[in-house]
């Protein structure tokens, strides 16, 4: 550090950058915040649409596809092509802003104890481990994760982003240090998946003591993280939780006085390994250890890829501030719809398959979503339709166009 870059690498990124500052100026991305306001305060203006292709972006923007020479440079050419590439294809409630994040220099020294992954030789292909937690006893192996910030470090990458196309773009220092907090992840990849399932039906106290350590461990390294400085509101044009933005006029808490806190954040809990666990099962050996981590934020989102259609009056009466609850394509929608009312928001994922399959079928697009936003607005839902886990269109990027188009009919249609 600081990166290397050759001239032409430098125009290349600019001139990308210029675009998307362009872009970003447009009054549309105005009127989009301000859906996104409404949607986050329970006061929808109609369903919001978000398309996300996922591991599909290596059929919209290839690889091969970038101009860049340099590995950083080829880094940032990626992103600002992604974010031009969804402003001109898909035009959905997606905001395009002029920010440009840059990650602080952050350390973090690990739980101490991990899995060994052996990948296949397919590009993208499945994967298995070896769990190293194999006893009671080895849970004391786990150690308290330990994160170290260097300041001049961060202030080198910060200088060399401005200088590059800060005159362009709004460069600023980012902390984003996790995707999610629930982790169960976490201890199934210490302790293996069938393991787990079976010390829940026939142990126990070793999934406890566990989950334990790690909420432990993890409330300590964001407090951590907190005390460093380097936490980052996640309050705008922020992708929360498993869907939708952050936009928001609730957080900060009303005592912020520049140094930001997890109480003036969104947080975000999932439990995707335990779809098919019993509502009770999960209270007794997930969701007890998550609640510590989520009364710390401001506002808090739920789920993922998981069924939470049996769990979600758990969740209303457990989850504090619980704003955003995800509703995957294995959930029952009417009963979800039925529970959450208008209490919290509908994040519903359609079923990505469509997108995969030999032929895209418009039309069936069409009539699972009308039936949504219908079952939506006949319980006062606030309803967004995010289009994500979408790992191939099987080589026809025009097909994501396609679902958009029909998705923000369908959505403005139901306003």
């Amino acid at each position: 550090m600081p990166w290397q870059i050759t001239d032409n690498d430098r125009r290349i990124v600019r001139d990308l950058a210029k675009r998307v500052a362009e872009i970003a100026g447009d009054p549309v991305q105005d009127e989009r915040r301000e859906l996104w306001l409404r949607q986050n305060a329970l006061d929808p203006v109609r369903p919001l649409v978000f398309v996300s292709p996922e591991g599909s972006w290596v059929e919209l923007v290839p690889e091969e596809s970038l101009q860049c020479e340099t590995g950083h440079a080829r880094g940032i050419e990626m992103s600002l092509r992604r974010r031009i590439y969804a402003q001109e294809h898909f035009r959905d409630d997606q905001v395009c802003d002029d920010l440009w994040g840059v990650s602080y220099a952050v350390t973090n020294t690990g739980w101490g104890v991990a899995e060994r992954i052996r990948r296949p030789e397919a590009e993208r292909g499945a994967y298995v481990w070896d769990a190293p937690i194999r006893t009671l006893a080895d849970v004391e192996r786990i150690q308290t994760p330990t994160a170290s910030h260097d300041p001049e470090e961060s202030q080198r990458r910060l200088d060399w982003h401005r200088e590059l196309f800060g005159d362009i773009l709004d460069v600023r220092l980012q902390g984003r240090w996790w995707w999610a907090l629930g982790l169960i992840d976490e201890w199934t990849r210490l302790r293996g998946i069938t393991q787990t399932f079976i010390d829940m039906a026939e142990g126990a106290e070793i999934v406890r003591a566990g989950l334990r350590r790690l909420m432990e461990g993890k409330l300590a390294w964001l407090e951590q993280l907190e005390a460093l400085g380097v936490l980052s509101l996640n309050n705008g044009n922020d992708y929360g939780g498993c869907g939708g933005f952050g936009f928001t006029d609730e957080l900060p808490a009303e005592d912020f006085d520049g140094h930001v806190r997890l109480r003036d954040m969104w947080g975000f809990c999932e439990a995707q390994t335990m779809s098919e666990v019993s509502p009770e099962m999960h209270e007794e050996f997930v969701l007890r250890y998550q609640l510590p981590i989520l009364e710390r934020f401001g506002l808090n989102c739920y789920g993922c890829c998981e069924p939470l259609d049996r769990k979600l009056e758990m969740l209303l009466a457990q989850v504090p501030r619980l704003r955003r609850v995800s509703i995957s394509p294995w959930a029952d929608k009417r009963r979800s719809a039925e529970t959450l009312g208008g209490d919290v928001i509908f994040s519903w994922k359609p079923n990505p398959a469509p997108l995969a399959a030999i032929t895209f079928d418009a039309e069936a697009v069409r009539e699972d979503i009308r039936e949504t936003v219908r079952i939506a607005a006949e319980h006062g839902c606030v309803l967004e339709i995010i289009l994500k886990d979408t790992h191939t269109c099987n080589e026809q990027p025009e097909r994501f166009d396609e679902w958009a188009t029909v998705a923000m009919q369908e959505a403005q249609r139901g306003a």
